[in-house]
């Protein structure tokens, strides 16, 4: 049987894994994140803190708030694939909008202040599953983890 510790070091493990990879495209591979990958990493990060918590205190509570968490995070991440693939618009000040009817200098304006980079844009996939899809995918598994370890016996 698997004891309360070790679902929990798997799970805020995997959301600190999770973060230390993001971090690692950013700083190392270049890949700057927009707003919603901003986003799905705020729930990694207290998921990750909850998990140092819930090893030193007993009780549920700590274990079922790490699967919110990353149930949080699975929801930003399949919001934010969604707006990839273009299924949805995701927010104004980080996706592409229609520039029918615009004037030049309107038209300029929208450019300028446009961001650097853009929530609609998939800059890396694999096996035709973007970053965040894979968030997405992993977050929800976490959260499987979080609730097994407020389920297991300490």
């Amino acid at each position: 049987m698997i004891r309360r510790r070790t679902w929990i070091a798997l799970a805020a493990g995997g959301s600190a894994a999770l973060l230390l990879g993001a971090w690692g495209f950013q700083y190392l591979g270049g890949l700057a994140p927009c707003k919603l990958c901003y986003w799905q990493r705020y729930p990694h990060a207290v998921a990750a803190l909850l998990g140092l918590a819930a090893l030193a205190l007993p009780g549920r509570a700590l274990p079922l708030l790490g699967a919110l968490a990353a149930l949080a995070t699975a929801g930003i991440g399949a919001f934010h694939a969604g707006v990839e693939q273009g299924w949805w618009s995701g927010p104004s000040t980080c996706s592409s909008g229609p520039v029918g009817g615009l004037s030049a200098e309107e038209l300029m304006d929208q450019i300028m202040a446009a961001p650097l980079v853009r929530c609609d844009d998939i800059p890396w996939e694999m096996l035709g599953i973007s970053m965040a899809g894979w968030n997405a995918l992993i977050s929800l598994g976490l959260a499987g983890l979080w609730l097994m370890a407020a389920r297991a016996r300490a």
